[in-house]
């Protein structure tokens, strides 16, 4: 059985990350600020840490075989009302997060060959008004796993997925009720938001060997809206 490091792995997208790799009897750790959800699942140690912050205690981990890296905003406003501190605590949620990880696990990443997983946006592939904060840091995120994966290259993989608009806690409040997610929908070819599971499994197949000769791609699962224009008529 493998160890993976999942940062953010107590709600969402995440959470099905965890329990998928739980199902499966690998050995988890779970790095978020709360460790709602997880008293069920076997083989999962849970650390209080909170990616934004400059105090966290990291615990020792001896092997990391994968990185799952979750944590996300949504912080939407108009261009003429976004503020650095908007930006940067986006950038630091984002970006900055995973580069601590990264730094602090850095020799254990190495040493076990691991795959790490980031998450993107179909925001920094298409424009869409009022997310200019979360674009760029998404935007970043993208600069980032290229980057990484020629630097961890040949023996760790580094890629990222770029849902569109998918139901997590993060997106509760622009879908708080039936008009709301319809409308989402309605913006997505395939009729529909994304579904947590569904992603998951895309992150399992990332982590895997299936997976070995891939590295350095940003994969959109977002229901066509970054590759396909309908005409109706």
């Amino acid at each position: 059985m493998k160890t993976y490091l999942i940062i953010g792995g107590t709600s969402g997208i995440g959470l099905e990350v965890t329990k998928k790799l739980s199902k499966m009897g690998h050995h988890i750790y779970v790095f978020s600020r709360n460790n709602r959800n997880l008293d069920a699942l076997p083989n999962v140690v849970f650390h209080e840490i909170d990616v934004t912050s400059e105090n966290n205690t990291y615990p020792e981990i001896e092997q990391i075989d994968g990185v799952v890296y979750t944590p996300g905003s949504l912080n939407l406003k108009p261009i003429r009302n976004v503020s650095t501190d908007d930006i940067q605590n986006d950038f630091s949620t984002n970006v900055i997060g995973i580069i601590k990880i990264i730094q602090q696990y850095y020799k254990q990443i190495r040493k076990s060959g691991s795959s790490i997983v980031l998450f993107s946006s179909v925001v920094a592939k298409i424009g869409m008004p009022f997310h200019t904060s979360i674009a760029i840091s998404k935007g970043a995120i993208e600069a980032l796993t290229k980057t990484l994966a020629a630097e961890l290259s040949p023996k760790v993989r580094v890629n990222a997925i770029a849902p569109s608009t998918t139901n997590t806690p993060l997106t509760s409040t622009i879908l708080s009720n039936e008009l709301a997610i319809k409308q989402a929908s309605s913006r997505h070819p395939l009729s529909n938001i994304g579904d947590p599971k569904d992603i998951s499994e895309l992150v399992i197949y990332l982590l895997s060997d299936s997976s070995k000769f891939m590295t350095g791609q940003i994969i959109g699962i977002d229901g066509g809206m970054s590759s396909v224009k309908l005409f109706k008529g």
